[in-house]
């Protein structure tokens, strides 16, 4: 008890104890202001993503914009370059089949808009360089990247086997990378630009006989997450990124493939989802899902327990059934 006393005591005639207090009571009184600004902050930040849901931002007008669209020869690429020059903007259309390819620029010139044909095989990272180098030579500066590999169709889930985990990894991730790598710092010195990341249902929940393509696609968005850190800590502001969850399946109207509940997960055509895709680009959200409302749907399965989002997972049932 006296060894206690005598501590105590010399503590308190050490001529840095006052200093050390004042140390320490700055330190809380930082801490809690710090504490009150992410709170204030946060409430803020709440507050206006519900007031977005009933009066969202005005849209960006993408006139003249330089738009490369990779996978531009079917599907939901296809109908995001048709509408992309239907806008005004200048599309770079690119896909390894140079048929397809070629119709989508064919049907756009045939419409009045601008476009151009380049055909890359994006696995290998010397074409990603040379298409690159080829269309910033030819065209200049890239404003807009949409990435619209590696999204499946139902068809292909059902009756494809799946993959081998390095050709999906290079068609979802790897070439994604190659290609942002190229663009995004010629946006970075402009402090101009977009970056569109496109994820399907597969990066929501683990799919039969798909592991390959659920672990690509959880990938892709961890991609466009470090995007959106990399600007912020940058503080670049003129350069956006959105992550897009493509929930339900992108069919064709002519599709014998239905979802377990359709009339909540839904089935919507490559046409419709490109309009919500470019809907979102086009007021800068950081991410968004076709439909709109299933992005909730999203944000309750990360912070649930494991138990509850399994059961809903079941009660959703990511599969598809035939009709």
């Amino acid at each position: 008890m006296a060894s206690l006393a005598s501590r105590i005591l010399s503590n308190v005639l050490n001529p840095m104890f006052p200093f050390k207090m004042l140390l320490r009571g700055y330190s809380l009184c930082v801490l809690m202001v710090d504490t009150m600004w992410v709170i204030i902050n946060a409430m803020y930040a709440i507050l206006q993503a519900v007031y977005e849901v009933f009066s969202p931002p005005p849209k960006k007008s993408v006139e003249n914009e330089m738009a490369l669209v990779i996978g531009a020869g079917r599907g939901v690429g296809r109908e995001i370059a048709i509408k992309l020059a239907q806008l005004k903007a200048k599309v770079i259309c690119v896909d390894n089949n140079e048929v397809n390819n070629t119709k989508t620029v064919a049907y756009i010139k045939g419409n009045g808009g601008a476009a151009l044909s380049y055909i890359c095989d994006i696995t290998k990272k010397k074409n990603v360089d040379n298409l690159a180098k080829q269309i910033k030579n030819e065209l200049g500066f890239v404003s807009m990247v949409f990435y619209c590999c590696g999204i499946p169709s139902p068809r292909s889930l059902m009756t494809e086997p799946p993959q081998d985990i390095h050709d999906t990894l290079d068609l979802t991730l790897t070439s994604y990378f190659w290609i942002i790598d190229n663009f995004m710092e010629d946006m970075k010195v402009k402090n101009h630009g977009h970056i569109v990341a496109l994820t399907s249902v597969a990066g929501l929940s683990y799919i039969k006989h798909q592991k390959p393509l659920s672990v690509a696609q959880f990938a892709v968005q961890g991609l466009a997450e470090s995007l959106m850190e990399d600007l912020r800590v940058n503080k670049i502001t003129g350069v956006h990124v959105t992550l897009m969850h493509i929930y339900p399946f992108i069919v064709e109207d002519s599709s014998e493939l239905r979802m377990k509940i359709p009339s909540y997960f839904g089935t919507i055509t490559p046409e419709k989802a490109a309009d919500s895709i470019l809907d979102s680009v086009r007021r800068n959200y950081p991410e968004s899902s076709v439909p709109k409302h299933l992005l909730f749907l999203g944000h309750l399965l990360r912070i649930l327990p494991r138990k509850a989002t399994v059961l809903i997972r079941d009660l959703l049932d990511t599969g598809v059934d035939f009709a």
